[in-house]
């Protein structure tokens, strides 16, 4: 049974366990990546980059979520504000050109930081002022968002 199991394991993480690389990207329609190694956004369209930027995404203790989402629904704009036990309170009015992807997380501009390149976020992916407006006006509700 352990063999098995083993054998399972080995099989699955052969299979899914390497992590996504830019040039592993295809598709027809938009698509937005995330490389929190990176710390690198890539608007696709058509199998194509057509834009990217530097973004800074969840610190350690607050990391971003990796995956593959959906941008649910978006705001021109919001107040954030929350507590974590790592980094403390935070209160940020007027967030810019906000998409959540899932739960409490978003793509979003930050005017409170320039620290693009970097993680320095809540969990959330910062993306400087002007690539946020464009972005939002370029993505729809539904747009693929990768994380990785």
């Amino acid at each position: 049974m352990k063999k098995k199991v083993f054998v399972l394991f080995f099989l699955l993480f052969f299979l899914f366990g390497n992590p996504i690389q830019v040039a592993d990207i295809y598709t027809t329609e938009k698509l937005i990546t995330v490389d929190l190694h990176k710390q690198m956004l890539f608007a696709w369209d058509g199998g194509n980059i057509i834009d990217k930027t530097k973004v800074s995404t969840g610190l350690r203790k607050t990391p971003t979520v990796k995956g593959s989402f959906k941008i649910r629904y978006k705001l021109t704009s919001q107040t954030m504000k929350g507590e974590s036990k790592a980094y403390g309170k935070y209160f940020y009015k007027n967030v810019p050109d906000v998409m959540y992807f899932y739960q409490g997380y978003a793509i979003h501009g930050a005017y409170w930081h320039n620290r693009f390149g970097s993680p320095a976020s809540h969990g959330c992916v910062n993306v400087p002022l002007a690539f946020a407006s464009w972005l939002y006006e370029w993505a729809p509700k539904g747009t693929r968002v990768e994380i990785f």
